[in-house]
């Protein structure tokens, strides 16, 4: 299935709302990604994905068939971590298991690599969150750890992995 990495625009808004406020997504991300999801929720998210390149952040929309269908996102590090990045990443569920996200991750790693010259880029997947880990190792991640009890979600103790990339 073909998608484009691009630009957030505000009229983003309502297209990612009901992909969005899905459970089944919420509960593998931060809780700074809520449940229920709103309109409003949706504002925030691209007001800041507009100005993020000003806080050495890279958010794009995944676009699908000319709608937002997820986000992919670079964050990156400061200090003596600054040639590293943190992948975020998440697709409406319609579109999971077609190799999408796979080949998003890719597209943006080499950005990261290429134009923001990042030596490392990281994602932190929960443990229990299989896709993801297999989305990430298909897209040349590797496992370099599983911390236990470090993630504490819907009042559960998990454990989360460290997988990265390095150029």
């Amino acid at each position: 299935m073909e998608f484009k990495l691009r630009d957030w625009k505000l009229s983003d808004a309502e297209g990612i709302v009901s992909l969005a406020n899905n459970q089944k997504i919420a509960g593998n991300l931060r809780n700074t990604f809520p449940y229920p999801y709103t309109l409003d929720d949706a504002h925030l998210f691209i007001t800041k994905s507009i100005h993020s390149h000003k806080r050495n952040h890279l958010n794009k929309a995944i676009e699908i068939d000319g709608s937002p269908s997820g986000s992919i996102s670079l964050l990156m590090q400061e200090d003596v971590s600054c040639k590293s990045g943190e992948l975020g990443f998440w697709l409406g569920e319609p579109f999971w298991g077609k190799g999408i996200m796979a080949d998003a991750i890719t597209q943006i790693c080499k950005t990261g690599f290429e134009d923001l010259s990042l030596e490392r880029i990281y994602a932190r997947p929960f443990a229990k969150n299989t896709a993801a880990r297999k989305t990430l190792e298909k897209a040349g991640f590797q496992l370099e750890g599983i911390f236990k009890k470090s993630i504490f979600k819907n009042g559960k103790v998990l454990d989360s992995c460290m997988y990265a990339l390095t150029r």
